[in-house]
């Protein structure tokens, strides 16, 4: 890059990130303005212009405010208060979003439950909140029935909309609600550190955890993207991704309503209508995920794929592969990649435009966003600490673990951590005694690279969990799942490479009898395990390597992948035309990693 490309890229992330730290330390200073306060204000402001937009129903900001309204009072009339949690399983539409603005306004905080699980992990993640009324959307009534017999006393369930057998339907009586404000007199006093959602992440290790989000870190990151992506009023924001993560509920809603404009909300992403749906509702952005990208990459040509409207997109997880390629072929103007955690305080912004890379820190702006790069042993998977006790920092381009520092100033908003609703949950995310004597940081879990100039570049996840389709995969609920089948002894699970596939996709190293049936383990992972967390490939071993701590190895494993060059046992991938485990030779290996089989 010459003199003036980096002045531009200078000039590009002050102007970025001082707009967004304008924006979003008022929030942080200001304790009495809630969200609810915001939404009351946005009514007041915007008025009749659209707000929520899809096929099933569109809110302008008033009927978006008159609606919340609704959903507080028959939270308040049914018992919840301060603090009480409403679990919440429903597809993408506008009312999710409403439904949980309208539990804020009562004091409740809704969990916002991911709609691909089922059986123990749903009960799992359902339980760990300790929820006083539960909704589920009628086409999720079935998936929810499988959690039945493992969740715990107390909870008052709600069908919303037909196709369950629940004695209340919640969206026949909220039509008995007014839309008119609430006096304040019979609302709960709220201030920013009150709890607002959980939203589920897997962390590196273990079965979900449900992280605090509380008000002043929705409206935090509402103003920082909707900032950092110059959003306007005339914008429209298209989003395709769960609402049940923090990039579809919050950010992608955030952005448009945050300054007045409107999101086209789609239940789930399709690569055959997603230019269809951009170019006919005249979207001026969108929101994507890695894999997104790459699946609209390998889909055939669509006649509206360039005769778009956009003028920037935003995500995380676009792969410098196909970076390029994909501005390329969609004509797309600009790319505001970032990186984020649900739970975290490390957040970083690519203002410039690089590709590949997640973000930058230059050398300048090291005291208002404190995140380092750490000497770590892939061992342990802990820092490395000098003589001094105190964490290694890495040099320009080494790989290491990344720490950002926990504080709770408003002048450095960014580098607060609320935790989880499980206080034991927070022990592993945070490190003390970082750089000096009592200080903390919070540990991404991620492995990264920093250049010289202050860039920083994802490398891989630390532990356990690994990403495919979007979707954090925990190893441990994957293995707990596939071992209770007849015929596994044990299941050791971990993520292996595909070329051309972001992301890894999940394989498992069984220990088994000469009885294990494989199309009934198949059976078995489709009935305990959501698509994504599925084993796509076997390797039968004859026993699992272990650490002297009995815990099982996964580095040599991870190492040799699925590749039959590498692997003298059996080995099995999930055919995706059969539905089956089939045998993996080398010719089929080379098809899956060729493109020709897409597993």
């Amino acid at each position: 890059m010459g003199l003036f490309g980096r002045i531009r890229s200078e000039v590009a992330y002050l102007k970025g990130a001082l707009s967004a730290l304008r924006e979003v330390t008022p929030i942080a200073e200001n304790k009495s303005r809630t969200l609810p306060d915001r939404v009351e204000e946005w009514a007041e402001r915007f008025g009749d212009r659209p707000a929520l937009i899809s096929e099933r129903e569109t809110f302008s900001y008033r009927q978006l405010n008159g609606r919340a309204n609704r959903y507080a009072r028959w939270a308040i009339a049914n018992g919840v208060k301060k603090g009480d949690c409403v679990a919440l399983m429903m597809p993408n539409r506008p009312e999710y979003l409403v439904i949980w603005l309208g539990i804020a306004r009562a004091g409740g905080v809704t969990a916002l439950v991911n709609t691909n699980l089922t059986g123990a992990s749903l009960a799992h993640c359902i339980n760990i909140v300790e929820p006083k009324h539960i909704i589920v959307a009628g086409e999720l009534w079935e998936a929810f029935e499988t959690a039945a017999a493992g969740l715990g006393d107390g909870a008052q369930v709600w069908l919303h909309g037909e196709g369950g057998r629940a004695n209340r339907r919640l969206d026949e009586e909220i039509e008995d609600y007014p839309d008119a404000a609430i006096p304040a007199a019979e609302r709960p006093a709220l201030n920013t550190d009150d709890r607002c959602l959980f939203i589920y992440t897997s962390g590196t290790t273990g079965l979900p955890k449900a992280a605090n989000i509380n008000h002043y870190r929705v409206q935090a990151i509402m103003a920082a993207f909707a900032t950092a992506t110059e959003a306007g009023k005339n914008d429209r924001h298209y989003s395709c991704l769960p609402m049940y993560h923090t990039v579809g509920g919050v950010i992608a809603t955030g952005i448009a309503l945050w300054v007045g404009g409107s999101v086209f909300i789609r239940e789930r992403f399709s690569a055959r209508s997603f230019w269809d749906d951009v170019v006919d509702n005249g979207c001026t952005s969108f929101q994507y995920i890695g894999e997104l990208c790459r699946y609209l990459l390998n889909s055939p040509t669509h006649p509206k794929e360039r005769a778009h409207r956009l003028r920037i997109v935003n995500g995380n997880g676009l792969r410098p592969d196909i970076w390029n390629a994909f501005t390329t072929r969609f004509a797309i103007p600009r790319i505001r990649e970032w990186s984020a955690a649900t739970e975290g305080n490390c957040v970083m912004f690519n203002f410039a435009g690089r590709p590949g890379s997640i973000g930058r820190i230059p050398k300048w702006a090291e005291k208002r966003f404190i995140t380092a790069v750490v000497k770590f042993d892939y061992q342990s998977e802990q820092p490395m600490r000098g003589p001094d006790g105190f964490c290694i920092r890495c040099a320009p381009n080494e790989v290491g673990g990344v720490i950002s520092k926990i504080l709770n100033d408003p002048k450095r908003p960014g580098q607060r951590f609320e935790g989880y609703a499980d206080p034991k949950a927070a022990a592993s995310k945070i490190l003390n005694d970082v750089f000096e004597k009592a200080d903390r940081g919070f540990r991404t879990g991620d492995l990264m690279r920093r250049d010289e100039r202050g860039y920083f570049f994802f490398i891989d996840r630390i532990g356990d969990t690994f990403r495919w389709k979007g979707e954090n995969v925990a190893t441990s609920e994957v293995s707990e799942a596939i071992s209770v089948f007849p015929g596994v002894r044990e299941a050791n699970v971990y993520g292996v490479s595909v070329r051309g596939r972001d992301g890894r996709a999940g394989m498992a190293a069984i220990v088994a009898d000469d009885s294990l049936d494989l199309e009934g383990l198949r059976r078995h992972a489709e009935a305990h395990l959501p698509d994504y967390a599925r084993p796509i490939f076997l390797r039968i071993v004859p026993q699992s390597d272990m650490t002297g701590t009995f815990k099982m190895r996964k580095v040599d494993l991870v190492r040799q992948g699925f590749d039959p060059a590498l692997i003298k046992d059996p080995l099995y991938y999930a055919d995706p035309v059969t539905g089956r485990y089939a045998p993996l030779d080398a010719r089929t290996y080379d098809r899956i990693q060729n493109g020709e089989i897409r597993v």
